[in-house]
C-alpha cells in the first residue's frame, strides 16, 4: 500500500501531542508523526475531517450496540454488528461481553468468538466472559440463577478456546474460583480480572500474587474502600500489578470518586475507561430483554423493574467526554485511558492504543466538541457497517 498522509492540527499519538503535523500511514500501520511542512514527497497527502486525531478507543467490557446483545445470540454476525456499532463511536477494538449465562451459551460465545477471528472481524480483539463465577453477594443484574463456582470442565474448556482467540477475559470472583485455577488460567494467557465480589482487601491481593491483572468497573458491584478494611476498591487502587476498568457515565460512579481514584491509582497498572454498553447503542430502543428480564432505558439508565443497574448506555466517545469536562481530568489522559491504558492492560498495547511507529493505524478525527467525525480501522476509512475504503484524494499543496 502507497504512503498516506493524514494532516491534522493537533495529534494525540497515545503519550503526547503534536501540533500541525501529519499522521502517516501505510500498510495498515502508523509509520510514524512528522510536521505538516515535512511530509514526504511520495506520499499522497490528505486533510482529517477534525481539529484532532487520537488513537483508536479500545474497550473491553461491550455486552452489546446496534440493538444486539451478545446474551441474546452470540454469534459471528451478534459480533460484527456490536463492533460496528461502536466504531461509530470511536471504538477500533473491542471484547465482545457475555454476562453470567449456560455453559451452553458460554462454550457459543467461544466458539463465535474462534469463528469472528478467523474471519478477521473488523474491530474484533477477542471475549470478555463476566462471570458466571461471581459473588452472590455482588451479583449486581447477573442472574442468581446461574452464578456458579468455576469448575476442572470450565477451566478446560478455557485453556482450549486461548489460543483460538486474540485474546480472552474472564471476570470471577475469589468466593467462586480457586487460586489455583487463577494461576492455570493465567499462565495460559487468560486475562483474569476480578470483579462481582465481595472479597477483603487481603484476598484480592492473594489472588492478584497468583496471576490476577484486572479489576471489572470498579467501584461496582465489589466490597467498598472502608477505612479499616479497603476492600477490592483499595485493592484496585493500591495494588500496582492490577489494572481497573472503570464506567464514566457519571451514573455508575460519582465525578467525586472517579477523581480520587484517578490520581490514586498505583502503578504501573493504569484505570482505563470501559463502556458496559448494552444494545441501546446507536438505537432508539427503550427497553431490551436480558436472561428473561427487561431491562429499561430512562434518564440515561439502564436498570431492572427493581431499580437494580444492568449495563451502561454510554459509547466511548461520551465517556471520554465526560471524564474531561465534567471531571475535569485532563484530555490526554481521558484519551488514553479510553484507548493506551485498556490496550495495555490486555496485552495488545504494541499494537492498540497508540500511533508510534509499527502500531497498527486505528485513529479517530474529533472536533473541537470531541464528537467522532471518521473513525479508520488499518490505515482505511471505516463506514458504518464495517468495510474500510482507502484515501484516494490528495490535497492541494
Amino acid at each position: 500500500m502507497a504512503l498516506t498522509a493524514i494532516r491534522c492540527k493537533r495529534i494525540f499519538d497515545g503519550y503526547d501531542w503534536h501540533e500541525n503535523a501529519a499522521l502517516l500511514t501505510e500498510g495498515g500501520a502508523a509509520r510514524g508523526i512528522v510536521p505538516a511542512d515535512r511530509i514526504p514527497g511520495r506520499a499522497a497527502v490528505c486533510s482529517a475531517a477534525g481539529s484532532m486525531i487520537a488513537p483508536g478507543f479500545v474497550d473491553l467490557q461491550v455486552n452489546g450496540g446496534g440493538g444486539v446483545l451478545f446474551n441474546s445470540d452470540p454469534s459471528v454476525a451478534t459480533i460484527r454488528t456490536i463492533c460496528a456499532a461502536h466504531r461509530r463511536f470511536g471504538t477500533t477494538s473491542l471484547l465482545p461481553t457475555l454476562i453470567t449465562d449456560t455453559r451452553q451459551a458460554t462454550l457459543a460465545a467461544l466458539e463465535a468468538g474462534t469463528a469472528a477471528a478467523r474471519e478477521g472481524v473488523p474491530g474484533f480483539a477477542g471475549i470478555h466472559l463476566e462471570g458466571p463465577h461471581l459473588s452472590l453477594a455482588r451479583k449486581g443484574a447477573h442472574s442468581a440463577g446461574l452464578v456458579r463456582p468455576m469448575e476442572d470442565s470450565d477451566v478446560e474448556m478455557l485453556l482450549a478456546a486461548r489460543p483460538r482467540l486474540p485474546a480472552l477475559m474472564i471476570t470471577c470472583a475469589p468466593e467462586s474460583v480457586t487460586r489455583e485455577q487463577v494461576s492455570k488460567l493465567s499462565a495460559a494467557g487468560v486475562r483474569v480480572s476480578l470483579g462481582h465480589s465481595d472479597c477483603s482487601h487481603a484476598t484480592a491481593i492473594a489472588y492478584a500474587d497468583a496471576g490476577a491483572r484486572m479489576v471489572t468497573h470498579v467501584f461496582n458491584a465489589m466490597s467498598p474502600l472502608a477505612h479499616r478494611e479497603p476492600g477490592l476498591v483499595g485493592a484496585a487502587l493500591d495494588c500496582g500489578s492490577l489494572s481497573a476498568g472503570l464506567i464514566c457515565d457519571g451514573i455508575h460512579v460519582d465525578p467525586v470518586a472517579i477523581r480520587v481514584a484517578v490520581r490514586a491509582k498505583a502503578g504501573p497498572g493504569r484505570i482505563f475507561l470501559v463502556t458496559d454498553a448494552m444494545s441501546t447503542i446507536g438505537t432508539d430502543l427503550d427497553s431490551f430483554e436480558l436472561n428473561g428480564r427487561r431491562v429499561y432505558r430512562r434518564d440515561g439508565r439502564l436498570t431492572l423493574e427493581n431499580g437494580t443497574l444492568a449495563g451502561a448506555d454510554i459509547d466511548m466517545a461520551a465517556s471520554v467526554r465526560f471524564l474531561h469536562r465534567q471531571v475535569g481530568v485532563q484530555l490526554d489522559t481521558a484519551l488514553a485511558m479510553a484507548s493506551r491504558h485498556a490496550a495495555e492492560a490486555l496485552g495488545i498495547g504494541d499494537r492498540k492504543g497508540r500511533l508510534t511507529a509499527g502500531a497498527d493505524a486505528d485513529f479517530v478525527e474529533l472536533d473541537g466538541e470531541l464528537a467522532v467525525l471518521r473513525t479508520w480501522h488499518s490505515g482505511a476509512i471505516a463506514d458504518g457497517i464495517g468495510r474500510t475504503r482507502l484515501v484516494r484524494q490528495i490535497d492541494s499543496p
